[in-house]
């Protein structure tokens, strides 16, 4: 599907138609790359303990599991490990040198030293590696955390029609249903997406992304009274590195490397999904926490595929999502068994092959602000459909085939049409070609071959 350019003016000629003060602070002009100073939220460089918003212990922790671990180390490598800047380190390890956790036992290059355990350092670091075995980089406080979430807000950004056509720019989209997207959107509340299958909502809900404005920051751990919860997936993060006008990369730029730089998250769900993946995980081996699904979605899109059809039952997970998309928090439990309150801030879309009214009742359908029925296609849609994928696929699309391909076996057939089918006849014809050594040219007997072999036994 591709956005038709006479369908997209008609839409803008008429859209109704259908913590730590460092780190918390906003990106001021100059304060980095020209590229950083355009975010709505940059976390600088902190050059204290208190501008972490870390305790000492949070820290001291950290650098005595990797003592622990790994042996003798370095400042400078302590220092990225932690992800700390190593002025900062170097004030930190000077502090547990005299709490007599660890000694000097070599000399390093530019003005560094190894460092080592001391008896009562390997002791006290055995007693938090049984608590936690986590010695990565030093975690940012939830509050910092909630804070950047709210600042780095889709919702508060504003999606406009420019951006959602330009996202959907391969799809051939009707002017009612692109407004239609486009409101969700700037609610930024929940969304159903239903119709039949084929006609492309997975494609329009993974694409919906491409339409917020990039990039966003994340904590690549985050710390509530000294538990851990490990956020930065690169399974679903992908870091987007920021770049000065000479070049330079992110590492270059002074900033908390607390933090990663990513698009906006797009994470799919489809019917593998459990109530457990919206809880808080924890490694009783490690002590680790691992984010919930929609904490690593926040700032992006959530998209929960074929709605209906998950292990759990559709009133089990509206209940458990029903009062966060009203309200923009959701609770989560720790194991210590406190509640803590996070940001819930992302499109929530759920895509249905089902009609709504058979997956819940009235008053849930109600919760669900925007509910877009993604329909079939017209039959002028659907001619610029295989024309368009004859073109990409090198095929010259003669008009009668076309025009056979709808009378002969679609409108005969009483067949309906889908926006798949295009793509997958197409496909079809040129295989056929291939494979008979025919001139690449759709007629009328390969859309017949076509025909047969794609709905056979259908």
């Amino acid at each position: 599907m591709a956005s038709s350019p006479t369908a997209v003016a008609d839409l803008i000629a008429n859209p109704a138609g259908h913590a730590g003060p460092a780190t918390l602070a906003a990106a001021e002009p100059g304060s980095a790359g020209s590229e950083s100073s355009r975010e709505p939220f940059f976390p600088h460089e902190p050059s204290t303990l208190e501008e972490t918003g870390l305790a000492l212990s949070d820290v001291e922790g950290l650098v005595l599991k990797l003592l622990l671990t790994h042996g003798a180390v370095t400042g400078r490598r302590m220092a990225d490990q932690l992800r700390l800047p190593f002025g900062l380190m170097n004030d930190l390890l000077g502090v547990l040198r005299k709490e007599h956790l660890l000694g000097i036992c070599g000399q390093a290059p530019m003005g560094d030293f190894q460092y080592d355990l001391t008896d009562e350092g390997r002791s006290r670091a055995r007693w938090y590696a049984e608590r936690c075995t986590y010695c990565g980089a030093a975690p940012v406080p939830l509050a910092a955390y909630v804070a950047s979430v709210q600042q780095q807000s889709a919702r508060r950004a504003g999606v406009k029609l420019p951006n959602l056509c330009r996202a959907l720019e391969d799809l051939i989209l009707p002017p009612a249903l692109l407004s239609q997207l486009g409101q969700a959107m700037h609610a930024g509340r929940g969304l159903l997406l239903y119709g039949q299958p084929g006609n492309g909502k997975t494609s329009i809900a993974e694409r919906l992304v491409r339409a917020l404005p990039e990039p966003i920051w994340i904590p690549r751990t985050i710390t509530v009274t000294g538990e851990i919860i490990r956020l930065f997936d690169p399974a679903n993060h992908e870091e987007l590195p920021l770049e000065t006008p000479h070049g330079a990369l992110l590492d270059s730029v002074p900033h908390d490397r607390r933090w990663v730089r990513i698009r906006r998250p797009l994470i799919v769900l489809g019917g593998e999904l459990r109530m457990e993946q919206l809880e808080i995980a924890h490694n009783p081996a490690t002590g680790i926490l691992e984010a919930t699904v929609q904490l690593k979605s926040n700032g992006g899109v959530l998209v929960v595929d074929d709605f209906g059809r998950q292990k759990c039952s559709t009133a089990e997970l509206l209940n458990r999502w029903i009062v966060p998309l009203e309200k923009g928090f959701d609770f989560l439990s720790l194991p210590s068994g406190r509640q803590i309150q996070v940001p819930f801030e992302q499109l929530l879309v759920f895509s249905t092959n089902l009609p709504p009214q058979q997956l819940v009742d009235e008053a849930f359908l109600r919760r669900i602000a925007y509910k877009i029925e993604v329909a079939d296609p017209s039959p002028r849609e659907f001619k610029e459909l295989c024309q368009l994928w004859a073109q990409r696929l090198g095929l010259e699309c003669r008009p009668e085939a076309i025009e056979h391909l709808l009378v002969r076996h679609f409108g005969e057939g009483g067949r309906p049409m889908r926006y798949c089918h295009p793509r997958d006849l197409m496909l079809q014809v040129r295989a056929f070609c291939e494979f008979n050594d025919l001139p690449p040219v759709v007629t009328a007997k390969a859309i017949d071959v076509a025909v047969k072999n794609y709905f056979g036994g259908l």
